[in-house]
């Protein structure tokens, strides 16, 4: 009982930790003019086998210091939503009606020649925008309740649903489909992680308006998975 006590009690004190951050908080700057950075060209190949890659992929979350590549950042996205079909623009992870309800965000803190901010994946162009400045890991952390792993991670990546684009034709159940979909993008991720030495783990323990604030989300935006990225 004492020990329920005692857990509850924290419990609350770190929800009200993050409620009064979110209303003294700075935050990073929104930028007045986007910032397109194309990214280098995804690699088809690896040395390491798929069969392999799933073998060993476990869910890391300590990573060290060490910065990524604009390589890697290339690898990770186009694993979980970069254009595989040019001709049909069709992706790497399958989704309903080829509909794509995701968007897809990047949390930069630690890669070599790439500005600390927030920055949106086009998938057509294989390019990031950037749209918010500074280093928001922190701020990201504290809406995942804390999760040190969001703020020791140099990038998170995150998924955010439009269920507008998939609901039209299928209903309801499309909300479903955008579940399914994000759990694929997710293993991409996964498993190119692994195959590029990597560390991530998948978060989906936060505050959604939290999340959407720090990101920068649109209204009909909302968010889904968060995955820190970072060297084991």
């Amino acid at each position: 009982m004492r020990e329920s006590l005692k857990c509850g009690v924290i419990s609350i004190l770190l929800l009200l930790l993050v409620v009064t951050f979110f209303k003294v908080r700075g935050g990073g700057k929104m930028l007045s003019e986007e910032k397109k950075i194309k990214l280098p060209k995804p690699r088809y190949k690896s040395t390491i086998s798929v069969e392999e890659a799933i073998l060993n992929r476990r869910s890391i979350r300590s990573y060290s210091d060490e910065s990524l590549k604009l390589e890697e950042i290339s690898q990770l996205l186009w694993s979980a939503q970069g254009i595989t079909d040019d001709r049909r623009n069709l992706r790497a992870a399958p989704s309903a009606g080829a509909l794509y309800p995701l968007e897809t965000y990047i949390v930069v803190g630690n890669v070599s020649s790439l500005e600390k901010g927030i920055y949106r994946y086009d998938p057509l162009n294989h390019e990031i925008i950037k749209f918010k400045e500074g280093d928001c890991r922190s701020e990201l952390s504290l809406a995942a309740l804390g999760q040190s792993c969001v703020r020791s991670g140099a990038v998170s990546i995150v998924f955010a649903a439009v269920y507008g684009r998939i609901t039209g034709k299928y209903g309801e159940r499309g909300i479903g489909y955008t579940y399914m979909e994000a759990g694929h993008a997710a293993q991409n991720v996964y498993l190119q992680a692994e195959t590029l030495e990597l560390g991530t783990v998948v978060v989906g323990a936060f505050i959604d308006d939290k999340v959407k604030d720090v990101i920068g989300m649109k209204e009909e935006e909302t968010p889904l998975y968060i995955l820190p990225v970072g060297k084991k």
